[in-house]
């Protein structure tokens, strides 16, 4: 697609959204948002579609020639996202023939919710977008948002301090069980015990308005600012009928579980809130992959939570998210997840992708009937299972990227160079001492095409070494074109580097000196 508009074809826009939908991307997507509104302003001045030519296709496109580029040369981590997708919805019908379970109705707004509603989306670490069903229908979090909490307190508080309150253990009870471990601490943040008690971790020293809104930030960043919500009646009910958690409450005040100056009333009070925010399948899919890309929202590219953090959610969600399935769940699925009684089940391929699943119809442990069934069936067809990749094992259909290691298309690095900033391009996570069959390296093309700025840039700011030789035995220094010097003297660039770069041209015009007399004659 990039390279039929540079040969100087043109495309209709429709077209282009079409050939954009098939990567995965969404025209909603933030990283593309100069771009779409660009060609709506294109639209709207010549009172239809628009025929793009080289030149305007530059002007929309040039602050996302990276991330493009990269979608149309299925360089994502799901290459062939149509055929991962055609799966997908297939597995989707599948789970829309379960008819078991029942509506959960201890809460009287979860009662309202129709049982035949039956959703799934999909976010990879690329930002690719799939979705199916009733998956822009808001519902609430309920016991998904455990993970997220924990999540936030250990990246605000670290996971030292947190665990002295929490433990790390499945519990072996059921999620609203009056059971401490040996220590007298919460068996961990999945079930209610836990996480009212890390509720009482965040901002303690905030009032109750600043602490929601900490949240709800943290939880909007997660989903790329995509829809979160609060369901002030689910809310209500909540408080109305949870003489349970007010039971665990007290058993944890007792206990003196709860850290010293806490008020366990604010606390239960800040759960229920937490348990009441709403998102939909599409938001939530972003916010699991965020967890699945380390912590880094794929669609803004924005860090929300560190590393650490998101290590130990996912420790825990594999351990103890799935109620008393957890331990079959990670047997026969073999992933990070975390269901709530909403239908809810908010699921992680690490490194790949995160996905939200949501029918109200629940199995006796209190999980989604449909969610369950689906995610079942994505494991038992694609080699996501924690260990389906171990040697001599039974191969999976796998529709990751399978290596970087082929050989790196200079000519297209150097076109990103020249239309990127340094700090976007040093972002991308390009190795940029990587070379292609002839074994020449970014930096061999970039003194070769005599580009200033990507020379400096290369050795600036990634530090490529300017020694490293070819199949031929040349460096970057034996292809650095005169003009290239000539230009680089005359800006009187030279004090704005550092020592060794300057020493690595005076070092070239030496070398010019010796072997080619014309040249310094020129000079």
């Amino acid at each position: 697609y990039c390279y039929s508009i540079c040969e100087g074809r043109t495309l209709h826009t429709p077209k282009q959204k079409t050939a954009l939908r098939k990567t995965g991307l969404l025209t909603s997507d933030p990283r593309l948002r100069d771009c779409v509104r660009q060609m709506r302003q294109y639209t709207r001045d010549t009172f239809g579609p628009v025929m793009m030519d080289k030149k305007l296709f530059k002007r929309c496109v040039g602050n996302n020639i990276l991330l493009l580029t990269k979608a149309f040369r299925k360089k994502f981590i799901i290459p062939d996202f149509q055929k991962f997708t055609h799966q997908i919805n297939r597995m989707y019908d599948s789970a829309q023939q379960q008819e078991g379970g029942q509506v959960a109705d201890y809460i009287p707004q979860l009662a309202k919710f129709s049982p035949d509603l039956w959703g799934v989306s999909l976010c990879t670490i690329d930002g690719q977008r799939h979705s199916a069903g009733d998956t822009k229908v808001p519902f609430c979090l309920q016991s998904c948002v455990k993970p997220l909490e924990y999540a936030i307190a250990v990246h605000e508080l670290g996971s030292e301090h947190v665990h002295n309150f929490v433990g790390k253990e499945p519990s072996g009870f059921k999620f609203n069980k009056l059971s401490l471990n040996e220590e007298d601490k919460p068996h961990n943040p999945m079930v209610n015990a836990g996480a009212i008690v890390i509720s009482s971790l965040i901002k303690p020293n905030s009032n109750k308005a600043e602490r929601f809104d900490y949240v709800m930030e943290f939880l909007k960043s997660m989903a790329g600012t995509e829809y979160v919500g609060f369901s002030n009646a689910t809310f209500q009910s909540e408080r109305e009928t949870g003489d349970r958690n007010y039971a665990i409450g007290y058993y944890l005040k007792e206990k003196k579980c709860f850290p010293d100056n806490a008020d366990m009333i604010a606390a239960l009070d800040f759960y229920f809130q937490l348990c009441s925010i709403e998102v939909t399948c599409e938001s939530g899919s972003v916010m699991a992959a965020t967890l699945a890309n380390g912590g880094i929202c794929p669609i803004t590219g924005e860090r929300v939570l560190s590393a650490e953090a998101v290590r130990n959610t996912l420790s825990l969600m594999h351990s103890c998210g799935m109620y008393d399935f957890s331990g079959q769940f990670a047997f026969h699925v073999g992933l990070p997840a975390k269901s709530g009684v909403s239908g809810a089940v908010l699921l992680v391929v690490p490194n790949v992708m995160g996905m939200m699943c949501w029918s109200p119809p629940l199995d006796r442990l209190g999980n989604s009937v449909r969610g369950i069934h689906f995610c079942q069936d994505v494991v038992s067809y694609f080699n996501f299972h924690n260990y389906d990749n171990l040697r001599h094992f039974t191969k999976k259909h796998d529709p990751r990227r399978q290596s970087d290691d082929d050989p790196f298309d200079l000519q297209y690095l150097f076109h990103v160079l020249n239309l990127l900033c340094a700090s976007r391009f040093a972002l991308s996570a390009v190795d940029m001492e990587r070379t292609d069959y002839d074994s020449r390296t970014a930096l061999h093309i970039a003194a070769a095409e005599g580009q200033v700025e990507a020379v400096i840039f290369l050795t600036e700011v990634c530090k490529v070494n300017p020694y490293m030789k070819d199949r031929w035995g040349n460096t970057p220094l034996d292809d650095l074109r005169l003009d290239l010097l000539l230009s680089y003297c005359h800006c009187h660039l030279l004090a704005d580097v550092s020592v060794e770069v300057s020493t690595w041209f005076f070092k070239f015009i030496k070398t010019r000196i010796v072997h080619m007399s014309h040249t310094c004659e020129h000079i």
